[in-house]
């Protein structure tokens, strides 16, 4: 064991910025990360044991608690559980005679959720020692369960078990594009660098990750920052982590346009005299690492990465690939940083902005998937030819993620300025209730709103499309979003962890019949208080798919309430009946009276 961690860490040059992909690479070697390993790559490192144990403990796919050859996580995500997820898990843990949350006696196979794996549009899914199994079956499951009961390595399984398709349904001019390798690289490096970064901002791109920042200024920023050293290198950071809820558009862009996002990237590194790019791919996507790095080989190999890239003297540049292990707080930039550099992705205080002291406290741009693909368009083809697409302030095209109640789930590319009904035309969805934008964080639109568009004048969506039909209840919906934030929470700041835990609760004693009208009006307020003072986007916007459903469909909230007055959670009576058993008495003065609980 010794000999493999040593072997792990030299691959990795006892870097400690490595740690959380010298962590994963020893699970996938070991199983699992005993305490004495961690002794072991402490030493390794020079770093604090306490510094490893605590990144170790901090992400859902490193395991600590004990060996176990199979670990099976179906997707909890809301989608999942209208496909029937439930119902499989429990017919897997029936079929491996496992206990849900609980490791086999024999260490053979643990079964248990997680959030969101970026298979919406062929759930339900689960991940098995880190590989997605999407369209999950009784019958795929009586499959998998007679491998593992026979012991069957992961990588002799069935290669059609772990088969992901793309169900790319409509594409424009991002999905659609006739470039290849270089194409882009060819028109901008000879415009030089000022007149490269002249052109993205004249372009009105603008960031695909939600908040639309402006691509141009940003990477302007990142250009002019000095950074803590008057040399800094400058970093470029690609953000494949897309944990959000109903989002799968980055798994198909990086699976059908690999070398876009990667042109994109290097389009950046030189507009910004950046030196090293970094790709940090969700851990959910890891069936994607070795495709993804051959296409990295063949772009070396073209002189697309490396030293003199086209020959263009001094511009050297090339990419790294980093696996995240299960942390939907490592979407948001200054997480992913700390992630990049082996830390728990805990959010950073801001200012400063990674545009100045990012990766290693140098200027670092960190834009997602999308926006490298469009500004590789953008220097292809031009600013004006970019700008002519879409709306006056939202130029170009967007993809959706597109899954829910409707007949053809999957990608979707449209013009901005697409209307919601539009998109559910194109789907199939029909006696639709609500759809879901840009996932739990974003916003969720009734019937009566389905004229608004698709743009950030309107709606604003990092790319998350989520059908619901009439059939649905959309109390449920929001208590699954309350659930999801609750267990996504880092834990850092006590108003988000605390506050997602209050939210899950609320719901869930509205749900087992205690809720009052009370109840309701606390929620609001815990909003206000998340908002003001939680540390991240993550308790700012925890709130709102609560918030949302209660303006929108408030009866199936008011259906759930007992009573207009506070009740709460805890039956102190009820808490007695074993104590009344024990003492065989039932009278009235073993009871707790009204007056008493009031």
């Amino acid at each position: 064991m010794t000999q493999a961690l040593q072997t792990i860490l030299a691959r990795h040059q006892f870097n400690p910025t490595r740690l959380l992909q010298i962590l994963r690479e020893a699970q996938e070697a070991l199983t699992w990360i005993a305490p004495e390993y961690i002794d072991t790559l402490a030493a390794g490192l020079g770093l604090p044991r306490a510094r490893v144990e605590g990144v170790a403990g901090f992400y859902r796919f490193l395991h600590t608690d004990a060996p176990c050859r199979y670990r099976l996580l179906f997707s909890d995500n809301i989608t999942d559980r209208m496909l029937g997820n439930q119902d499989l898990l429990t017919t897997l843990c029936e079929m491996l005679w496992v206990e849900r949350g609980h490791i086999s006696e024999d260490g053979l196979a643990s079964v248990d959720t997680t959030s969101c794996t970026g298979m919406c549009d062929q759930g339900p899914a689960l991940l098995v020692n880190g590989w997605a199994i999407p369209r999950l079956s009784r019958e795929r499951l009586a499959r998998i369960a007679e491998l593992i009961l026979a012991q069957a390595p992961v990588e002799t399984w069935p290669r059609e078990l772990f088969a992901v398709a793309d169900n790319l349904r409509r594409a424009d001019i991002l999905l659609g594009n006739p470039l290849q390798p270089g194409d882009a690289l060819r028109v901008a490096l000879p415009l030089g660098r000022a007149t490269l970064l002249e052109e993205i901002k004249h372009s009105n791109l603008r960031g695909r990750g939600g908040a639309g920042f402006a691509t141009g200024l940003k990477w302007a920023a990142c250009r002019d920052a000095a950074g803590d050293h008057a040399n800094a290198r400058r970093y470029v950071v690609c953000n494949a982590d897309e944990g959000e809820p109903g989002t799968f558009k980055d798994r198909v862009l990086l699976s059908t346009q690999a070398d876009l996002v990667f042109e994109g990237m290097t389009v950046c590194a030189y507009a910004i005299n950046g030196s090293q790019g970094f790709l940090y791919l969700r851990g959910e996507y890891r069936y994607l690492l070795a495709p993804l790095n051959g296409v990295l080989a063949r772009r070396r190999e073209a002189g697309l990465l490396g030293r003199d890239i086209l020959g263009h003297a001094g511009f050297d540049f090339d990419i790294e690939i980093h696996l995240g292990a299960g942390a939907y707080v490592c979407g948001e930039e200054s997480a992913l940083i700390e992630s990049l550099e082996g830390k728990r992705g805990i959010p950073r205080n801001r200012p400063p902005y990674p545009v100045s002291h990012g990766y290693l406290q140098c200027p670092t741009t960190l834009n997602n998937v999308e926006t490298f693909c469009a500004a590789a368009l953008v220097a292809a083809k031009g600013a004006d030819w970019y700008r002519g697409i879409g709306t006056v302030k939202s130029a170009g095209t967007k993809v959706l993620s597109v899954s829910g109640d409707c007949a053809r789930p999957g990608i979707y590319e449209y013009p901005f300025g697409v209307t919601v009904r539009q998109v559910l035309a194109d789907c199939g969805a029909e006696n639709t209730l609500a759809v879901q934008i840009s996932g739990p964080s974003g916003v969720c639109i009734a019937a009566d709103e389905f004229d608004r568009r698709i743009a950030f004048e309107d709606l604003a969506t990092a790319g998350a499309f989520m059908v619901f039909d009439r059939s649905r209840d959309m109390f449920e919906v929001a208590r699954n979003f309350a659930h999801f934030f609750a267990h996504e929470s880092c834990g850092f700041c006590t108003p988000c962890r605390v506050g997602t835990a209050m939210l899950r609760s609320t719901m869930d004693k509205i749900a087992a019949g205690h809720g009052t009208l009370y109840d309701l009006a606390e929620i609001e307020k815990l909003d206000r208080v998340l908002n003001q003072s939680a540390h991240c986007g993550l308790g700012h916007t925890a709130c709102n798919p609560t918030l949302d459903t209660m303006k929108r469909f408030r009866p199936t909230y008011e259906r759930r309430l007992k009573s207009l007055d506070f009740e709460p959670a805890f039956d102190l009576d009820g808490a007695l009946a074993a104590a009344r058993r024990m003492t065989g008495r039932d009278d009235t003065g073993a009871h707790l009276s009204t007056e008493i609980e009031a």
